[in-house]
């Protein structure tokens, strides 16, 4: 069974999803693909030890405290390519930013290729289930633009000016 959850952030309301041990899902009201790894059987509202954990980790990252993704147990669905770009992601420390270019060369090491297109890794970027935790808002494109963001460019720029970021 699937679980979710609503929290109230200074960037609108979050949906947070879980099995009952992780979490698998955080989308932005409104978001592309919003809530599109959540099963259609779902319950809301249950009380879990892994959403106050959650409520916990959003209270202190958007109190300035610079938790780590590591601190929560992740179980986003995806591929192995996806899962190593998201992987990649949780590794980009608190108020700094990585290109599409540079995680497409992280990808590819990791997954044994001499190349991979940053498209596909923008792709995967994208359709990254678990907003904020797994920050997908600090990658921006080569020439430092704050291209694409599921949860809308004002909300990619809110976060990270709450980050301390330059751009």
């Amino acid at each position: 069974m699937f679980y979710v959850k609503k929290y109230k952030s200074p960037v609108g309301e979050l949906t947070i999803a879980s099995d009952g041990l992780n979490i698998t899902g955080l989308w932005m009201k409104g978001q592309k693909h919003f809530a599109v790894t959540l099963p259609a059987e779902h319950e809301e509202g249950k009380d879990l030890p892994v959403f106050a954990a959650a409520e916990k980790w959003l209270d202190d990252y958007f109190s300035g405290r610079k938790p780590s993704p590591s601190e929560l147990p992740l179980a986003p669905a995806g591929s192995e390519f996806r899962q190593t770009v998201w992987k990649i992601l949780t590794e980009i420390p608190y108020g700094e930013t990585m290109t599409y270019g540079g995680i497409a060369e992280i990808t590819a090491k990791r997954l044994g290729r001499k190349t991979m297109s940053a498209q596909a890794v923008g792709g995967a970027i994208a359709h990254n289930p678990i907003g904020i935790i797994i920050p997908c808002h600090r990658v921006i494109g080569t020439d430092g633009s704050m291209t694409g963001y599921a949860g809308g460019i004002d909300k990619k720029i809110a976060l990270l000016q709450l980050e301390g970021a330059e751009k």
